[in-house]
């Protein structure tokens, strides 16, 4: 599975590159739908992209993230990550809209943790909020704001900027019930968070020869300098799960992605998911899903 950079995703909408295209400063840009479509326009592919992305769309859709397909209709906010392969299908003709790309860098100076501080860009964050007519307006207000900022000779417009796409995330979350976002400053909750980070270092797979390593929880606890038993107590009263599940959950959620969106052999996904043999794979899948990878894969 291969990612899009900034440069792919330019020469391919565009067929031509912005000068201030250094990922090292940070990059940012503001687009309308309807400018990026057109008879010529090629289709998204299923990919992950080196950059963040929100957009604004309208009617009927679906997006295709992770491994899961998600129907949308009316009006969409959605935040996209670099860790996270995604694509659409166009459902109906109204195609309209905004998105916006930047990188983890431009807004290197405001986030301490980086942008997966903010809820919808964390792993396993809900990428999508459905809007009424009101929120909507209001979401396409702050992304006209953005353009008109980012088409003037400001000083501080990119601070500006910086400010507005903040207020979109925040507003998001606002839409939600309050009990959807909650943070823990306990111990336990710091080792299942520190352990969620090691569990998504080891991901995406990029390639058959990359290793998924750190396999059990035993693995996990040795890196972490804890008690087995002590990361998996803290693991199971924090989530609910134990750390094997959060570890098979996530090897599965992987396994489907692959096999669904590449063309990579059965022996090779399972070998770079850590499994030495292919049949301990198809065994581990088919306790997981009630089905073989190959019947997944054809389905």
């Amino acid at each position: 599975m291969t990612t899009e950079t900034l440069e792919d995703f330019y020469k391919q909408k565009f067929d031509w590159l912005p000068d201030n295209l250094q990922q090292n400063i940070g990059h940012f840009n503001v687009f309308r739908i309807e400018d990026c479509i057109g008879p010529n326009a090629k289709p998204v592919t299923y990919s992950r992209r080196s950059f963040y992305k929100i957009s604004l769309m309208c009617g009927e859709n679906i997006i295709h993230y992770a491994d899961k397909s998600i129907n949308l209709s009316g009006t969409s906010l959605m935040f996209f990550s670099p860790h996270v392969p995604y694509t659409f299908e166009h459902l109906s003709d109204d195609r309209t809209g905004f998105f916006c790309i930047f990188t983890e860098s431009f807004f290197a100076d405001r986030f301490r943790g980086g942008l997966a501080e903010l809820p919808m860009f964390a792993i396993g964050a809900k990428p999508v909020y459905a809007l009424d007519e009101t929120q909507g307006d209001y979401i396409r207000g702050l992304f006209l704001k953005m353009a008109e900022e980012l088409n003037s000779d400001y000083a501080f417009k990119y601070e500006l900027i910086k400010n507005y796409v903040t207020e979109m995330c925040y507003y998001a979350l606002k839409t939600q019930p309050s009990e959807n976002v909650h943070q823990h400053a306990d111990a336990k909750s710091r080792i299942t968070s520190v352990f969620t980070e090691l569990l998504e270092r080891q991901f995406p797979i990029e390639t058959p020869s990359q290793r998924f390593n750190l396999r059990s929880a035993n693995d996990f606890a040795q890196r972490l300098s804890v008690h087995v038993n002590h990361l998996n107590r803290a693991i199971r009263e924090t989530t609910g799960k134990t750390t094997t599940d959060h570890i098979a959950e996530r090897l599965l959620s992987e396994a489907k992605s692959l096999l669904r969106h590449t063309d990579w052999n059965i022996s090779e996904i399972g070998y770079c998911l850590g499994f030495e043999e292919p049949t301990h794979f198809n065994n581990f899948f088919k306790k997981q899903t009630q089905l073989t990878p190959s019947t997944f894969r054809n389905v």
